[in-house]
């Protein structure tokens, strides 16, 4: 199938008819549990368009929550899903191996943070991933207790909910929650009074204070830590603050795992986001763009960490499947040779200063921030930081109306996260953000 032309054809109302009808049929079909941004029905995608099925081109910056960063039906993706798929689907790798597994743990070693001997297992989604990290890391050092931030995301299983900080729409009513689980306050400099300097001084103090006196030095088995933080609001730390808490961690024997699942694979303009300040983590976890459209997930970390578990711990029925390994080194291949996480900076380089354009007396955007092809908007009623969720939802469906996918987040859900394939044309990337800035002066 040849790619969608690269531009915004809008021919009906979103959403369209066709659509409809097919709303229709998914309202009695499906509970209504399962969320929707854009209630449109797509018919194909390519690049950085997805086409409707009544015919609309719409602008993707979402990329499926940075799934498709390098494009969605990326040629070197494809091709491998199909070779592999001609060859076999599925054996489950625990009962007979495939080479191709392997290729991607080896991938994985080579291009996460850090020279040290490292081990990669595989499994299918970013929360399965950081519950496995979690698992490794109690066997390893025979403690219970989990560390993690206010507003961090780390996904929808009981763990990994548990460790999640937003209660509507992930925690409401899915109680009682794992145990040992601490949260200590994310050093978000935007609404922490004194600003970047005092976050980073002051989180640490209270993440040393959390550890130490609360859940016992000698009882945490690891600190879990978002570089960026992603559904919280895309908070970037104030730098040296990740290498304060790994110091911190590795003073304690405490394991340093950083949650690279949105972050990682180019997105921010290094191939991960520790490594803008040159911090390497005992372990990382890594989804979302890794499979360029297949769900995969992976742990990767230091290799006596990871053989910490006995044969038969780790492990799952579609852990690695064969198609999304393929579909893995296909991305990888196209982020290396591709050049995306140079394209990922040059997209921070033109849509940033436009957002910040925006920001001024009497604005309703509050804070710019993020890096790379992750990058966000957070909307406060003027003069003030008290968030406007409503404003944040007015310019989401302003946009949807005109054919601009762009994602709201944040703990206060009051922020528009950016998230375009890292091979969107510039032609496409202005005229998203024209539609963007439209959206914005709008609610003025």
């Amino acid at each position: 199938m040849a790619m969608p032309t690269q531009q915004r054809i809008i021919k009906t109302t979103l959403p369209g008819p066709r659509s409809l009808e097919l709303q229709t049929k998914r309202d009695d079909a499906l509970p209504t549990g399962l969320g929707q941004t854009l209630p449109v029905f797509v018919e194909e995608a390519g690049g950085a368009i997805v086409v409707d099925v009544d015919g609309n081109h719409i602008i993707d910056m979402a990329s499926g929550i940075a799934v498709t960063s390098v494009g969605a039906s990326n040629p070197r993706v494809v091709e491998r899903i199909k070779a592999q798929a001609e060859k076999f689907t599925h054996t489950c790798f625990l009962v007979t191996q495939y080479d191709v597994f392997t290729e991607v743990a080896a991938a994985l070693n080579r291009i996460t943070p850090g020279d040290h001997a490292k081990k990669t297992a595989l499994f299918s989604t970013g929360a399965e991933a950081v519950e496995n990290a979690i698992k490794i890391a109690r066997v390893a050092t025979g403690r219970p207790a989990v560390i993690v931030l206010s507003h961090a995301y780390h996904g929808r299983s009981l763990l990994t909910m548990s460790m999640t900080s937003k209660n509507i729409p992930y925690k409401e009513g899915f109680g009682p929650f794992a145990p040992e689980v601490y949260r200590a306050p994310s050093p978000y400099p935007y609404r922490w009074a004194g600003g970047a300097a005092a976050a980073a001084d002051e989180a640490i103090a209270s993440l040393r204070e959390l550890v130490l006196t609360q859940a016992g030095a000698h009882n945490v088995a690891a600190i879990v830590m978002e570089p960026i933080q992603g559904e919280g609001g895309f908070i970037v730390p104030p730098e040296g603050y990740l290498a304060r808490v790994q110091q911190f961690a590795t003073e304690h024997g405490i394991i340093f795992v950083a949650d690279e699942i949105q972050t990682g694979l180019g997105r921010t303009g290094e191939m991960f986001a520790c490594d803008h300040e040159g911090v390497v983590p005992d372990m990382i976890t890594t989804a979302k763009a890794l499979g360029g459209g297949m769900p995969l997930a992976a742990v990767t970390g230091r290799a006596e960490l990871m053989d910490a578990v006995p044969a038969g711990g780790l492990g799952g029925t579609y852990a690695g499947n064969p198609v999304a390994c393929a579909a893995a080194l296909g991305a990888i291949e196209a982020i290396e040779q591709d050049g995306l996480v140079q394209k990922a900076r040059d997209i921070e380089a033109f849509v940033k200063p436009r957002l910040e354009a925006l920001m001024g007396e009497g604005s309703l955007v509050g804070d710019v921030r993020g890096r790379g092809a992750m990058l966000a908007m957070e909307f406060v009623r003027p003069g003030t930081t008290t968030p406007a969720p409503e404003v944040a939802k007015a310019v989401a469906a302003h946009c949807h109306a005109e054919g601009v996918l762009v994602l709201v987040c944040g703990t206060f859900g009051n922020v528009i996260r950016l998230l375009p394939p890292l091979v969107i044309e510039q032609e496409l990337l202005e005229d998203a953000m024209s539609v963007i800035e439209a959206a914005v002066e709008a609610q003025r």
